[in-house]
């Protein structure tokens, strides 16, 4: 067998495990593995195309990143051409991609990433393309799967700062509001949240009411805590509001940038309470450095299951972590809805009961 495999959206640690794991799984059984550089940007730059070997990934599970690069713009079937008046239009050279692959003599392509790499590994499962998915986002947004690996690495350094939070804020008696990601679900925010004793916690399946909010603000005053933490999803939107973006969807499928909210809502605070207030965007801290061990196992497990899967003639297949186990699901399937927070989760009904709120 001639296996391809490649990284696609934001980088998440685990990504070089999950490398790791293919490789060392298939050389047991005398395959071949290709990295495709740059999402699929190496099948149309043949280039691009490397070739990986146990040497070259036996100490990379501990290495944050990925060896092969990664991309969220290019998406093959609306790729961006640039215009001799610096316009864009997009142009669909999905066929290119589905012929190089083949002439390269590829048996297999393990396609690594979040919901919207996994969108394009259906379109190109549906022209023919043998591929196993193996879930990656810190977001924790990807169903059928009860977790993906880069979320609890995101989780660790999300809870870290917050606890590095709490003694300048109990310092000063400042409100600290802290932006995390997640896109446009709540997962970062509610686990670190609650693992690093906020006050507050804005998720987007939760539309806010910035007076609730001041208002458990000022309750604690009253018990006399002049400080809080609040923790903000960069999803998270005031009731009737909508959510705050940085910057618009490009061409070529990159995807919309959101931020802003956590400076909006330290604003708001600040004027209503009158407290001193500030705000701290973690940003892309939670996607760098070295992965956690649960990841690192994670990782490596999704790796020797997408080599199985490909052994027993899985094609369509994501592997996903469901109870104890790495099992199949299509890929079809997983793409269907985003996985976001059950508003009866025990993770909420945890918060609510130790007295969190979540602006409602």
């Amino acid at each position: 067998m001639k296996i391809a495999v490649n990284t696609g959206g934001g980088d998440a640690p685990g990504l070089n495990a999950v490398i790791r794991g293919i490789v060392l799984s298939a050389n047991q059984k005398g395959w071949e593995v290709y990295g495709i550089k740059y999402g699929y940007r190496g099948l149309m730059d043949t280039k691009q195309i490397v070739r990986l070997t146990p040497e070259i990934v036996l100490d990379i599970t501990d290495i944050g990143g990925t060896i092969l690069g990664t991309a969220i713009k290019g998406d093959p079937f609306k790729y961006a051409v640039s215009q001799p008046d610096g316009t864009f239009i997009e142009t669909d050279i999905s066929d290119t991609i589905v012929s190089n692959f083949k002439a390269l003599g590829f048996d297999a392509l393990i396609a690594i990433g979040g919901d919207g790499s996994l969108r394009i590994a259906q379109k190109f499962i549906e022209k023919g393309m043998p591929i196993i998915g193996v879930p990656k986002t810190i977001d924790n947004d990807i169903s059928y799967t009860d977790v993906t690996f880069g979320f609890d690495t995101a989780v660790n350094i999300a809870t870290e700062a917050i606890d590095r939070l709490h003694t300048t804020a109990k310092s000063h008696d400042r409100v600290m509001v802290v932006e995390v990601m997640g896109r446009y679900v709540g997962w970062i925010a509610l686990h670190s949240g609650i693992s690093g004793s906020a006050d507050v916690i804005l998720i987007p399946e939760i539309p806010f009411d910035i007076n609730k909010v001041c208002n458990k603000i000022r309750q604690l005053a009253l018990l006399g805590r002049d400080y809080a933490i609040v923790v903000v999803a960069e999803g998270a939107k005031p009731v009737g509001g909508d959510i705050s973006v940085v910057e618009g969807k490009q061409p070529g499928g990159a995807e919309v940038r959101l931020g802003g909210i956590g400076r909006k809502v330290r604003d708001a605070i600040g004027k209503l309470t009158g407290k001193e207030t500030r705000d701290i965007v973690l940003g892309h801290l939670q996607r760098g450095g070295a992965p956690t061990t649960f990841d690192r196992l994670l990782s490596l497990r999704f790796g020797a299951a997408a080599v199985r899967f490909i052994e027993a003639g899985k094609f369509g297949m994501m592997a996903a972590s469901q109870s104890t186990e790495i099992v199949a699901v299509p890929i079809e399937e997983a793409i269907v809805r985003m996985k976001s927070v059950s508003l009866d989760s025990d993770e909420i009904l945890t918060a609510r009961a130790m007295g969190i709120s979540f602006g409602d």
